[in-house]
């Protein structure tokens, strides 16, 4: 629990209050490695912030590719939060990549505290801030400027620490390239 104190803390500092309402709503939950969070079509109702492991949001094309957007490992917060605000089916799955121990908590539960607390809403402007606005500017400029060997070079500074931990495919997924494309990359920036 310290590490999604301290997560929340870290977009705006939260008083005691606020934590102990928060801390009643949270649930600790286990997805094993293949396993899913959320699965496309279903309707999100919960938050989840990854205490150990890794997981993928990923689309499937009408194809049937695997279109990865993000990755969310330790001390990440995770929702399909279009979907969820919408309150409709949603497009993506989520799924573990590693076992996975995740705290889960309720969206509407999360939502009423936001009405009742100021800091924690300053949490949420903040924490949306940062990465719906900010971070998902400098993705959608990635994806369609940069070529591959640059879009690599962006995922190592952004996962410097997933580069081991993910299989080369889910990596060639994230970028839009194969993962023969990928090994020629590798082996061009690391003769």
């Amino acid at each position: 629990m310290d590490s999604f104190i301290k997560a929340l803390n870290r977009y705006a500092p939260l008083s005691t209050a606020c934590i102990d309402e928060i801390l009643k709503i949270v649930r600790p939950k286990t997805i094993a490695r293949h396993d899913f969070l959320l699965r496309e079509g279903s309707i999100p109702r919960t938050i989840a912030f990854v205490s150990k492991g890794l997981l993928s949001y990923y689309y499937t094309t009408e194809e049937g590719n695997i279109v990865i957007k993000k990755f969310f490992a330790e001390n990440s917060f995770v929702a399909s939060t279009s979907a969820m605000l919408k309150r409709e089916p949603g497009l993506f799955n989520i799924c573990a990549l590693e076992d996975t121990d995740v705290l889960e908590y309720d969206s509407f539960a999360f939502r009423q505290l936001l009405e009742r607390f100021p800091d924690l809403a300053m949490f949420h402007i903040k924490y949306m801030e940062k990465h719906w606005i900010e971070d998902k500017e400098v993705l959608e400029i990635t994806a369609k400027y940069q070529n591959a060997t640059q879009r690599y070079q962006s995922f190592l500074l952004t996962y410097p620490e997933l580069n081991d931990r993910l299989k080369q495919h889910h990596i060639a997924s994230y970028l839009g390239i194969t993962p023969t494309q990928l090994s020629r990359i590798r082996k061009e920036l690391f003769l």
